[in-house]
């Protein structure tokens, strides 16, 4: 798997939970292992994406808005 910068593992994490649960809806200390092994903590990343929102690219808004979240 390619390697990915914290904000594209977060992503990856986030579309990987989804798919699994059918939901957003992370548990507080959740933590997300992507195929390469890779640990996300997804709901720090969430905390994180939502509250650095105005400093994203519209790209990274619009792959968050993408997967459902409607702050982003």
């Amino acid at each position: 798997m390619a390697s990915y910068g914290g904000f594209e593992r977060g992503v990856a994490a986030l579309a990987q939970y989804r798919a699994r649960t059918g939901t957003m809806t992370v548990p507080r200390g959740h933590v997300e292992r992507l195929e390469d092994g890779t640990e996300v903590r997804l709901r720090v990343f969430l905390s994180n994406a939502r509250s650095r929102r105005a400093k994203l690219s519209a790209d990274k808004r619009q792959r968050l808005a993408g997967l459902g979240l409607d702050w982003a």
